[in-house]
C-alpha cells in the first residue's frame, strides 16, 4: 500500500490570497509529484514566458527545467486544472492524497498505450518487487498464479512456503487481499498486495476449486528463493520434465546444471520444456536459456522505433543439446518465454504444444521517477528468428492442446531426479508432449 505522505498545508481562505502566491504554492506542494503540472500552471497564471527550446516550453520549478511539448500545453494545463479543482474544492480534503493522485495519473496515462500486461508503472513498492523477482529473490507467501477470465488463480504453490503450510492449492481463486477485492485488477497490481517483507502478515479470501467454499487465511510472508529451474524424469519413460519458471538473474546457469544431470542419466532420451505460466524476465537469461537448445542462428529480432533490426544470435561456445524436445506453452507464456518458444519453432528444434501465449513481443526498458516509482516502457518490438511478429498476437502451438476447465498445470516440483506426481495424466498438454516423445498414438 502506497504511504500517503504529507500533503502539506490546506488551502484556508483561498479569497484572501492572491491568485500568483496561490499557483505557487500549489506548485510547492505538488512538489516532485507533479512537477510538470505544477510548472506549466504557475507559468500560464503568472505569464512568465521562459521561451521556447527546440520547439518545447520550457518550464521552471524551483532549480528545475521541464520540457513540455509545446503541442501538449492545452493538455497539460487540462490536467492541472484537474488538479487545481480536486485539490480546493473536494469536500472530503483527507482523501486528496497527492503521491496517490500522481501515480493514478501515470497509471492512467500508461493504459492509454495498448500495450497491458507489459509496459506499466510501478510504485516504489511494486518496483522494489519487480526487481527481487528479476533476482530470483522476493518475500511473500510462495504461490504462482496467473489471470483467468478476469479471476487471479492459485496455479501451484512452492515446497515448504507459507501458502502450501495453509492448504492453498491448484484452481483456488484469490478473492480479496487484505479485505480488497482483486477481480478484475492488473495480475500484477495483486501480486505486488499479496507480496510484502518477511515477518508481516496478509489476509487472503479464497474459494476452494473442489468445493467453492470461501474461507479466509491470514499468512505470514517469508523469504521466498525462486526455484527458477526445476526438473523431474517422468515415471515410465526415458524423459525429463523440465521447467524453466522465469527468466530470472541465473536463469541459464540453473538450466546448465539441470542439464548436466539429465544429460549424466544414459536412459533419458527427451525433455518436456515447460514455459507454461513463465512471464518472461531477463532478456539476456532467455537468449542463454535458447542457446543451450540452439547451436546457431538467430535468437530474436529487435526492432526500434525507427525501423532498425538487430539481430541477437545464440551465444557463442555453449554445447547445445541435441535430446528431442517438445515446448508446453499457454497464455501465461510471455516476454522472453515466447522468444524462447519462437526460436525453437522457428530452428525447428522443438514441436510446441499447447494455446496460444500471452504476445507481450516487446523490450522492456525501467525509467526509474524522481520519488522512487518507475515506468517500464516498451522502447523496441522484438520478433522471433524468422520474422513473425509476436506482440499483441501471441504465439500459435503447432499442435493445440487446451486443458479441460478444473485441470491445471503439473509442474515438477524438485530440482532432483524423482517421478514427477501428480500422475501427468491430470495434465493433457503434459501428457500430449510424452506421447510425442514417445511414438505413443
Amino acid at each position: 500500500m502506497t504511504d500517503p505522505g504529507n500533503r502539506g498545508p490546506t488551502h484556508v481562505n483561498p479569497a484572501d490570497q492572491h491568485a500568483a502566491d496561490r499557483d505557487r504554492d500549489l506548485a510547492r506542494r505538488a512538489g516532485y509529484f507533479i512537477a510538470a503540472v505544477g510548472a506549466l500552471l504557475l507559468t500560464l497564471l503568472l505569464g512568465v514566458g521562459l521561451g521556447v527550446l527546440l520547439d518545447r516550453t520550457v518550464l521552471l520549478r524551483d532549480d528545475t527545467y521541464v520540457l513540455i511539448p509545446a503541442e501538449a500545453a492545452d493538455e497539460f494545463e487540462l490536467i492541472a486544472e484537474a488538479w487545481r479543482t480536486i485539490d480546493q474544492r473536494y469536500v472530503n480534503q483527507e482523501a486528496v492524497v497527492y503521491v496517490d493522485m500522481a501515480h493514478a495519473a501515470i497509471a492512467g496515462m500508461v493504459a492509454t498505450l495498448d500495450d497491458p500486461g507489459h509496459t506499466r508503472f510501478l510504485t516504489p513498492e511494486e518496483l522494489e518487487s519487480h526487481r527481487q523477482f528479476a533476482r530470483g529473490q522476493f518475500e511473500g507467501i510462495g504461490a504462482y498464479v496467473e489471470e483467468r477470465d478476469g479471476q487471479i488463480v492459485i496455479v501451484t504453490t512452492m515446497e515448504n512456503s507459507p501458502a502450501e503450510e495453509a492448504g492453498l492449492g491448484p484452481g483456488d481463486i484469490l478473492l480479496e487481499v487484505d479485505d480488497v477485492p482483486v477481480t478484475g485488477l492488473p495480475l500484477g497490481e495483486v501480486i505486488s498486495r499479496v507480496t510484502g517483507p518477511a515477518g508481516s502478515e496478509v489476509t487472503l479470501t479464497i474459494e476452494a476449486a473442489e468445493t467453492g467454499e470461501i474461507r479466509t487465511v491470514t499468512l505470514e510472508r517469508a523469504p521466498i528463493d525462486l526455484a527458477i529451474v526445476t526438473w523431474a524424469r517422468l515415471a515410465d519413460t526415458g524423459l525429463a520434465h523440465l521447467r524453466i519458471s522465469s527468466f530470472s538473474q541465473g536463469t541459464g546457469t540453473a538450466l546448465l546444471e539441470a542439464l548436466n544431470e539429465i544429460r549424466s542419466e544414459d536412459d533419458i532420451t527427451g525433455v518436456v520444456l515447460d514455459l507454461r505460466n513463465n512471464p518472461g524476465g531477463l532478456l539476456w537469461e532467455a537468449v542463454d536459456a535458447t542457446s543451450y537448445f540452439v547451436d546457431e542462428g538467430d535468437v530474436v529480432l529487435r526492432l526500434d522505433a525507427h525501423g532498425n533490426v538487430d539481430r541477437v544470435g545464440v551465444r557463442r561456445g555453449i554445447n547445445a543439446t541435441d535430446l528431442d524436445t517438445v515446448v508446453l506453452i499457454n497464455a501465461g507464456t510471455a516476454s522472453g518465454a515466447e522468444i524462447m518458444s519462437g526460436a525453437l519453432q522457428d530452428h525447428d528444434r522443438a514441436i510446441i504444444v499447447g494455446i496460444t501465449t500471452a504476445g507481450a513481443g516487446t523490450v522492456l526498458n525501467e525509467f526509474t521517477l524522481r520519488d522512487g516509482s518507475a515506468l517500464l516502457l516498451a522502447v523496441e518490438e522484438w520478433r522471433t528468428p524468422d520474422n513473425r511478429v509476436i506482440w499483441h498476437q501471441g504465439l500459435e502451438p503447432d499442435i493445440l492442446v487446451e486443458l479441460p476447465e478444473g485441470t491445471h498445470p503439473v509442474y515438477p516440483r524438485h530440482i532432483t531426479n524423482v517421478i514427477a506426481e501428480p500422475d501427468p495424466l491430470n495434465d493433457p498438454q503434459l501428457q500430449r508432449a510424452i506421447d510425442l516423445l514417445t511414438d505413443a498414438p
